[in-house]
């Protein structure tokens, strides 16, 4: 009996380490199995993040150059904007020198574009504001031009005494502030004492007889080393001549003629003409 128990210990003993080696092997395994999914998992985890910041870097790097975009395109909208409105004020100013509306007018234009540069905050109903009154100055503007127009249709239009041009003339002050408005040439004013040479624009004029009686008169035109004697002229007769490099139509009218042997007048050059050196005060 004593024997066989002997002979069967080591056999449950082999048993038991066989079991334990199957085991320890399954969780090897297992741990092998669970350790490379796990791998492949962090691996493809690293590849997304990597994937998404580099699209957040291009993101960034489009967001960057859209707002460089916005912010050059609205440097352009602000210089285009104080543009258009600095010739709008200029040419307001312009032609409504002698119209109290437009004056008025241009007031209101001034006070609002005031309000808008002290309430930023308020941009929206400020710029409402300005737009109203732009409105009004252009109404107000396109009927100073519209009444030029038809007062300049009123000027007398008189031949000259150099081959038959004829041209529109003022016959007073009034008149030739319209002629200065219409813009188509440039305008010298003077008054004339008779035996004095006077420079008027780029000529010099002078003075050689005045019968205030029968409003006539006799003047020299000195140009360019030349000089031209228009003899016993009427009052606001065109008195032409040709000066210049390049020759260019110029005419002298003269309004008034005193008993003091005085005249007063314009000269009328093209807008091409050379102008009178400045001269300081």
């Amino acid at each position: 009996m004593s024997d066989e128990v002997v002979e069967e210990a080591p056999r449950t003993y082999s048993g038991a380490l066989l079991a334990a080696i199957a085991i320890a092997l399954l969780v090897g395994i297992g741990g092998l199995i669970w350790s490379y999914t796990l791998n492949s998992k962090l691996s493809s985890q690293q590849q997304e993040l990597a994937d998404a910041k580099a699209q957040n870097a291009n993101m960034a790097a489009r967001l960057r150059e859209t707002d460089e975009r916005l912010n050059v395109a609205t440097d352009e909208l602000k210089t285009s904007l104080g543009l258009t409105q600095k010739q709008l004020d200029s040419r307001a100013q312009e032609l409504t020198q002698r119209e109290a509306r437009q004056e008025q007018a241009s007031a209101k234009l001034a006070s609002a574009q005031k309000e808008t540069a002290q309430q930023v905050t308020a941009v929206s109903s400020a710029v409402t504001d300005v737009k109203t009154d732009v409105g009004g100055v252009k109404t107000d503007v396109a009927k100073t031009q519209s009444d030029l127009a038809t007062a300049v249709t009123q000027l007398t239009s008189m031949r000259g005494d150099l081959n038959g041009h004829s041209s529109l003339i003022a016959r007073n002050a009034d008149e030739l502030e319209l002629l200065k408005h219409k813009g188509d040439r440039n305008y010298y004013e003077f008054t004339l004492v008779k035996g004095q040479k006077k420079p008027v624009g780029t000529v010099s004029l002078e003075l050689k007889k005045a019968d205030g009686k029968k409003s006539r008169y006799t003047l020299v035109v000195y140009s360019d080393d030349k000089q031209y004697e228009k003899k016993d002229r009427n009052l606001n007769e065109p008195l032409q001549f040709y000066s210049g490099k390049d020759p260019q139509l110029f005419e002298i009218v003269v309004n008034s003629v005193s008993a003091k042997n005085t005249v007063t007048g314009y000269l009328s050059t093209p807008k091409g003409a050379p102008a009178p050196p400045a001269t300081g005060r």
